[in-house]
């Protein structure tokens, strides 16, 4: 008996000749992680995000709809940005551009949701300098809110100036005396009749971001240097004498093409964290104070039980107001006692 297989009759044993090979059907081109540079891909500038959708204009100040590209998801792309397009960068109805590179940013505005939160929310990109925007009244000013706009606009390396409105309602006097020991410019406002000479000349070679707590009158502002902005309005309420919030989005407006001139209208916020800040940032924001604690001892904190802290004697003298002070040791522990949590 024989132990080797034999087929049966009429079969015959599978050899390589019978193997059939399928051909992949991707292609026979093997798989690589280099993506394409885009490198001639045109540019355009981020003006509004809503829904995952980006209004980008471009050359001829056309504006154009684009999604994000998959390997920008993690990065993001904020209001200003500058970008580079791929895909359907045509204005027709319906066409959809891809946003596939983002490129060197030269400023970049970012708040936390409070000061214990160290994810930093990037609010605007590239601007140069930021207008605060308060009212002496209805609702009232809030101090601390500007210092903490302050020191953001010092952190991103925007010039500060303050707006105020309103002042056709209370003498802002005694106010701006806060505020006294800073050299930014402080442009003046009626309810209903800004002042367009002083804000155009402030706003002009210049991308300017408008901050504010809601209802101190930014969208006005916006509407009265750029008619066709057509931003929303509203007042206040009068049980709770807050702002409503009537901008819901960022959105940036060209003012001059020509000079580059953009005003940048942001929501009205009533917290802005500043968890992403160093507290070395966060001194140096605080231009009057600087000034003196600069001098202390290498080791001292500034804080209030520090010992021989400058700014203690400058208010015993009176050079510097306690309320300045104040503040400042206030943002100061808020941000050490985060960083320590």
């Amino acid at each position: 008996m024989s132990w080797l297989y034999e087929p049966e009759p009429g079969k015959h044993d599978i050899d390589e000749s019978d193997i059939r090979f399928r051909p992949n059907p991707k292609g026979n081109k093997p798989r690589t992680k280099t993506r394409p540079t885009h490198k001639d891909a045109p540019i355009g500038m981020v003006i509004q995000v809503d829904k995952g959708r980006y209004t980008v204009i471009v050359e001829e100040s056309r504006e154009i709809t684009a999604t994000l590209g998959k390997e920008l998801r993690k990065e993001g792309v904020a209001v200003g940005d500058l970008v580079a397009l791929a895909g359907d960068t045509s204005d027709t109805v319906g066409a959809l551009s891809r946003i596939v590179r983002v490129e060197p940013r030269t400023s970049l505005l970012r708040r936390s949701a409070d000061d214990s939160d160290q994810v930093e929310r990037v609010m605007v990109a590239n601007a140069t300098q930021m207008l605060i925007v308060v009212a002496i009244a209805n609702p009232e000013p809030r101090t601390r809110l500007i210092d903490r706009y302050l020191a953001a606009a010092f952190d991103a390396g925007l010039k500060p100036a303050l707006c105020i409105t309103k002042v056709d309602l209370a003498d802002p006097t005694e106010f701006l005396a806060n505020f006294s020991g800073l050299s930014i410019p402080v442009i003046l406002n009626k309810q209903e009749s800004p002042s367009l000479k002083e804000l155009n000349a402030f706003l002009s070679n210049e991308i300017t971001v408008v901050v504010g707590h809601s209802g101190v009158g930014k969208s006005t502002l916006v509407n009265a240097v750029s008619p066709g902005a057509l931003r929303s309005t509203g007042g206040v309420n009068a049980v709770t004498g807050r702002g409503r919030h009537t901008s819901s989005s960022v959105r940036a407006i060209n003012l001059d093409i020509e000079t580059n001139t953009w005003i940048i209208d942001t929501p009205g916020v009533r917290s802005f964290g500043l968890g992403h800040i160093k507290l070395d940032n966060l001194l140096k924001s605080f231009e009057d104070l600087w000034a003196v604690a600069k001098e202390c001892p290498r080791d001292c904190s500034h804080l209030i039980d520090s010992p021989d802290c400058l700014l203690d004697e400058a208010i015993a003298t009176g050079s510097i107001p306690e309320a300045r002070v104040d503040s400042l040791r206030r943002l100061m522990s808020s941000l050490a006692n985060s960083s320590n949590e």
